[in-house]
């Protein structure tokens, strides 16, 4: 089967070397001639260094590639998946399946990066969400890990199911999308907030605490969205905030290490020197709370510190003196 992957970052790259593994011809498409020259001079990719790149995955600019291919992979940042999806949906075929494997939202309009994708491509093109505890550098490493491919499209889902799975890659399958795509995105926020915490010097007590009550938060606005809440219990929400909040990997965490040790947040960003969702997802975030009329305070913690120039202590105390509550919203009503 031939499958294209839009987007030679780290992600991108680790799940085109799974797919070549597979048994599949995969082209691996970079945005630019000159990045795409980089992969081929060197034989890897500087986001997967000492992962090498076999001969046979083929690397272009050129986006004409989509045309014959039965499955493409957008593994864009959030910021480029609307451009891409709009470039692609004049190439595709009718009934490609599309499959979307970014963590985040579209900044201004808050749609979900798979309602991005099929606001721009055919209707005939099913969407499949692929989400879950994932870091490109052990997938491409050959890590075990399990991940999950969400769509309405039973079909859809099943059929990437198959062509992702391997003893080393194990994939479940979903019809949650707005579960899934939330707790991808809004993990970024939490992470972020945990490197915060490690930064200044807390411990496992606290790093427990803001995981737990930001899964909890996450939930909160993701059933008001219309997701299951069984889903955050799932790979996709627990599992991807455990891995998002605790991995050196974690470019969300290394950004509020930083931030937790004083540096400005646009500064930690810059130095981080890839994307940082979270940064933008605690945005989106507050303007999805408002929509929906839900509490998320440690994501409101997040806002005040990136956006707003409160400072770290001033947030941290806010949250510890909040008004008491009951741990289980529901429990006595």
């Amino acid at each position: 089967m031939k499958i294209t992957v839009l987007g030679s970052g780290g992600w991108g790259t680790a799940l085109s070397l799974l797919l070549l593994e597979n048994g599949n011809q995969v082209v691996l498409w970079s945005y630019c001639q000159e990045e795409s020259d980089v992969l081929q001079a060197n034989h890897e990719n500087p986001m997967l260094k000492g992962v090498p790149l076999p001969d046979e995955l083929e690397l272009t600019a050129d986006m004409s590639c989509v045309a014959d291919s039965e499955v493409v992979i957008l593994a864009t940042p959030s910021f480029a998946v609307r451009s891409t999806a709009a470039q692609l949906a004049k190439l595709v075929q009718p009934g490609t399946i599309v499959v979307s494997v970014g963590k985040g939202f579209e900044k201004g309009t808050t749609l979900r990066l798979s309602q991005v994708i099929e606001s721009e491509v055919d209707a005939s093109c099913p969407v499949v969400v692929l989400c879950g505890p994932t870091h490109a550098e052990e997938v491409g490493r050959g890590i075990p890990t399990a991940i999950v491919a969400a769509s309405e499209n039973k079909e859809a889902a099943e059929r990437v199911q198959d062509i992702f799975m391997s003893p080393r890659f194990r994939v479940y399958t979903s019809s949650d999308v707005v579960g899934c795509e939330i707790g991808a995105a809004l993990k970024n926020v939490i992470a972020l907030c945990a490197g915060v915490v490690d930064g200044m010097g807390y411990g496992d007590n606290t790093r427990a605490m803001l995981m737990t009550r930001g899964l909890t938060e996450i939930a909160r606005l993701g059933s008001a969205m219309g997701g299951h809440q069984r889903t955050f219990a799932g790979l996709t929400g627990v599992g991807d905030l455990i891995v998002t909040c605790t991995s050196v990997h974690s470019r969300n965490h290394r950004a509020g290490i930083l931030i937790g040790q004083g540096v400005e947040p646009q500064e930690a960003v810059k130095r981080i020197g890839a994307v940082v969702e979270g940064y933008y997802a605690a945005e989106t975030g507050m303007q999805l709370a408002k929509k929906y009329g839900v509490e998320l305070p440690i994501t409101q913690a997040a806002y005040e510190v990136l956006y707003e120039g409160k400072t770290v202590p001033e947030v941290f105390n806010a949250l510890m003196t909040r008004r008491k509550n009951h741990e289980v919203e529901d429990a006595w009503i």
